[in-house]
């Protein structure tokens, strides 16, 4: 009875039972843990696999949407996994699911022309999740977890000389919801109504055009997506309305001239080249960013148009007040080897003193000038835009040896109207890794002798569309 007892107050062999009853509790707490955070984390996952897949499958309906509006096939169909979410044809009919205004503006004479037309949207939704097709393009509102994002581009084309707009009204009504698979189907009379041109409308729908500007207002859910999209196109700007949910869109003919804070990139339009100075002003001021001051080591202002490059070059090196000047010039529809090269005999002076140092650059100056010392490149003609005004030559026709001297206005003024013969151009402008240069407060001023009116023709037709689900 004694050895019972003992063996009933005894803690021998209880370290071992009360460690595995401690390992199995960690084991468990881990293992809800991991629950508790992965299992979100997996279905976040799923989610944003089902989504990729629907915006896929939208992209392949926008294609086959472009297919019925240009009259390639009277129908088509593309199938769209659910995956949970519902998906709804909203034609204009319904609700106002989005607008597109046209404004074509004549500054000179104060004359405006407005139209616009119904948008309507294809959409699939999943918790605050959407995708649509709207205007041609394909659409992404990541909702609580960011913003809107363009997937496939909508129909606009504009080059600089003609702008197209087949704007896409999506007419129906019709929705789904589950997890399984539908079709969307899409029809056409393939008659597209045309805006413009139309003289029957107005006598001022008439090409070729004699506006100033293009302004499209484009009110939709995707507002901020149709404006960042905008913002990619070379001859565009576009800002956002948030209030009233609308992208304002602005078509120039002209790049801006006049006096601008710089920026990394600056447009330029094409010149006229029939005038001997069709630039008039393009200089800087530039500031100092911070207590190193203007020091770049190598400051390039670079353009290219085709095969043509022109590209000025800032460098502080043979003094500590100083700016030094090359240019460089290249076709290599030419050649390879046939490069043109000058540098400065002047130098730009830095006034102030480390992060207040400035200094003017005019790369108009009558008085700075500049000597050609081109590389030495075997059977390369050393100074081939110089000549007959053509493709890749322009006036004025001299022979240019190596050390001659030139006024840097003549050779900026030389160089812009060759680079300017069949396009716009942009200027890049690239500091290095320490850019030296102040942004916000320096500034740029250039103005020139343009073309006029690029924009030649303008198309805008409204395609009507009849889309509906097929479960």
């Amino acid at each position: 009875m004694k050895c019972l007892k003992e063996l009933y107050t005894s803690c021998n062999a209880v370290s071992s039972v009360v460690g595995s009853l401690l390992i199995f509790s960690i084991t468990i707490i881990c293992i809800t843990v991991m629950f508790l955070y992965s299992v979100p984390m997996i279905a976040e996952m799923q989610d944003d696999a089902e989504a990729q897949k629907v915006e896929q499958a939208f992209t392949i309906l926008d294609s086959r949407i472009s297919k019925v509006a240009l009259g390639e096939s009277p129908l088509q169909t593309t199938s769209i996994t659910l995956g949970g979410g519902s998906i709804n044809v909203n034609g204009p009919d319904e609700t106002e699911k989005g607008r597109m205004t046209i404004q074509i503006i004549n500054q000179t004479d104060n004359t405006k022309e407005e139209f616009n037309c119904s948008l309507g949207t294809v959409e699939y939704i999943k918790d605050d999740r959407k995708i649509a097709y709207e205007g041609g393009g394909v659409w992404s509102n990541y909702g609580s977890k960011g913003g809107t994002i363009m997937v496939s581009p909508p129909e606009f084309h504009y080059n600089g000389v003609t702008l197209t707009l087949p704007i896409m009204t999506i007419n129906g009504r019709s929705s789904s919801s589950g997890k399984g698979d539908i079709d969307i189907a899409v029809t056409s009379d393939n008659k597209p109504h045309i805006l413009y041109p139309n003289v029957s409308a107005s006598v001022l729908r008439k090409n070729p055009v004699v506006h100033d500007k293009v302004i499209v207002y484009i009110e939709s859910q995707y507002y901020d997506a149709w404006a960042n999209y905008a913002d990619t196109l070379i001859y565009t700007s576009a800002t956002v309305d948030d209030a009233n949910e609308t992208a304002i869109i602005e078509f120039h003919t002209t790049p801006p001239m006049g006096t601008f804070s710089l920026t990394n990139k600056i447009k330029m339009g094409q010149v006229n080249k029939s005038n001997l100075q069709p630039v008039h002003d393009f200089n800087f001021h530039f500031e100092a960013a911070e207590s190193q001051g203007l020091n770049p080591k190598k400051y390039e202002m670079k353009a290219t148009s085709g095969t043509k490059t022109l590209t000025y070059n800032l460098q502080k090196k043979g003094g500590a007040n100083q700016l030094e000047l090359y240019v460089t010039y290249m076709d290599t529809s030419v050649g390879p080897d046939y490069i043109e090269h000058w540098e400065g005999i002047e130098v730009f002076s830095i006034e102030g003193a480390q992060a207040d140092e400035f200094s003017s650059v005019d790369l108009l100056n009558e008085s700075f000038m500049m000597k050609y010392s081109p590389p030495t490149q075997d059977g390369a003609d050393t100074d081939f835009s110089w000549g007959p005004s053509g493709t890749t030559s322009e006036l004025p026709n001299v022979d240019i040896n190596v050390s001659d001297q030139y006024a840097l206005d003549e050779i900026t003024q030389h160089y812009i109207k060759l680079m300017t013969k069949e396009d716009p151009i942009e200027f890049s402008l690239d500091g290095g890794s320490q850019d030296p240069m102040d942004y916000s407060t320096s500034k740029v001023t250039l103005n020139y002798d343009s073309l006029g009116n690029v924009i030649t023709y303008l198309h805008v037709t409204q395609n009507e569309l009849n889309a509906y689900v097929v479960n």
